[in-house]
């Protein structure tokens, strides 16, 4: 029998974050689409924002807008102190050791490309070779495939189970002494997998291998030390995890960081320049060329505050639980297929689907229809559809503010759509 909502189940599950204070800061959850009333399942590609957040970026453009790094006037001052307040709150919260290893970029895919451009085309020589997971977003690709062809270096993937965890076995095999770099992601986009980042990484370290972590997924979700993972490199967006669009992170090693060239050159990125040569800036400024992304640097300052405020353990812990609820209650569709790991703590807030005979794309449509917004298609990581032998999946994907009741709203909408389509797919 299909399970039952149960306000009782909910209460017990989620006691640790007050989901309904939390929801009233974000004004969108309040909008309705259609006569319906908004639910929102598309975090993985991007989050919906506190009130906070926005009220700091309208702050900044009504108080303090000025340059940064460049004015002695008292704007420039508050502007410049109020940027490198965030850096050091970023540092804080993945446990950097130095604030100068914070490079702001405008999202992972840029801090990703500034590593293939800056340190790849330093180190990687004809021969190497770059390890990378079966499950990565092109954004963790598309660069790597660019620098092996370039430099005639070897791009070598991993192993995935049956249930879309990276085989360890093969893992201790495939990197070897030839690599010289495992580019991996922290949390699959697709599959929810959560990868052993730091068991990758002592394996790659043992050959003198570099390691760059695609966090994008996995940071907003996990609690996440730098120290810990034991890792080279970092790179994430602030636009999944509360704050605005426009804004990303890359974390370094600074010994790493130092001996690499800059990115992009200009202003800012300079400590002296003369007619024939300049002499670039120190860390963190030498990659961050022109004027940078101010107010959005700054508002995501206040997006890792409300995130610290709930404590990115209880933000795990709810994940899990609405993850766990999510999937036993998908399984009650007859025929329909579940991507990713089976125990719920083995993945993130993500599950990807397809139910049979409907594209994932007719799927999206329909929910949204009933005011449901799921990503449908092959989420940039088009090689794994590939593998999972699919054109694309539906996916849905939670977040802070997400109840077992849309969960619920979620089901019914699906049960609804496989009677347009015309099947018979429900017990």
């Amino acid at each position: 029998m299909p399970h039952s909502y149960s306000k009782e189940r909910e209460t017990a599950t989620m006691s640790s974050l007050d989901i309904e204070k939390i929801r009233r800061d974000f004004p969108i959850l309040r909008r309705e689409i259609d006569g319906k009333r908004l639910v929102y399942l598309d975090n993985a590609a991007t989050s919906q924002k506190p009130l906070s957040m926005i009220n700091c970026l309208n702050e900044y453009y009504q108080r303090y807008n000025a340059n940064v790094h460049r004015g002695i006037h008292t704007l420039s001052e508050e502007a410049t102190a109020l940027y490198e307040g965030t850096r050091e709150t970023v540092r804080r919260f993945i446990d950097a050791r130095e604030s100068c290893e914070i490079i702001f970029t405008r999202g992972t895919t840029e801090a990703i490309n500034l590593v293939a451009y800056s340190w790849g085309r330093q180190n990687v020589l004809p021969g190497d070779e770059i390890v990378l997971s079966p499950m990565e977003h092109h954004s963790n690709l598309v660069p790597w495939q660019v620098l092996a062809q370039e430099r005639e270096a070897k791009l070598v993937f991993l192993d995935l189970t049956e249930d879309g965890e990276i085989n360890m076995e093969t893992a201790a095999k495939l990197i070897g002494p030839r690599t010289k770099l495992l580019t991996i992601t922290q949390m699959s986009n697709v599959l929810g997998t959560i990868t052993p980042v730091q068991e990758l990484a002592r394996l790659a370290h043992k050959q003198g291998a570099v390691v760059l972590v695609d966090g994008a997924q996995g940071v907003p979700h996990l609690e996440t030390s730098v120290q810990n993972l034991e890792v080279d490199f970092l790179a994430f967006s602030m636009h999944k995890m509360l704050g605005p669009t426009g804004v990303g992170v890359l974390w370094g090693k600074k010994e790493l960081l130092n001996a690499m060239p800059p990115f992009m050159y200009g202003g800012d990125m300079i400590s002296s320049v003369a007619r024939e040569r300049s002499r670039y800036n120190e860390l963190p400024w030498k990659f961050e060329a022109g004027t940078p992304n101010i107010a959005d640097v700054i508002a995501s300052g206040q997006a890792i505050d409300y995130l610290n405020a709930l404590g990115m353990e209880t933000v795990r812990e709810h994940e899990v639980e609405i993850t766990r609820y999510a999937l036993s209650r998908l399984k009650e569709l007859k025929g329909i297929t579940i991507y990713g790991p089976k125990d719920a703590t083995k993945r993130g807030g993500v599950v990807s689907f397809n139910m049979p005979d409907i594209h994932p794309h007719d799927l999206g449509q329909i929910l949204s229809d009933a005011g449901i917004a799921i990503r449908a298609g092959h989420h940039c990581c088009q090689p794994l559809m590939k593998d999972l032998k699919v054109m694309g999946t539906a996916r849905a994907s939670f977040y802070i503010y997400n109840t077992f009741v849309e969960v619920d709203m979620l089901m019914a909408a699906l049960r609804e759509a496989d009677k347009v389509m015309g099947n018979v797919a429900c017990r």
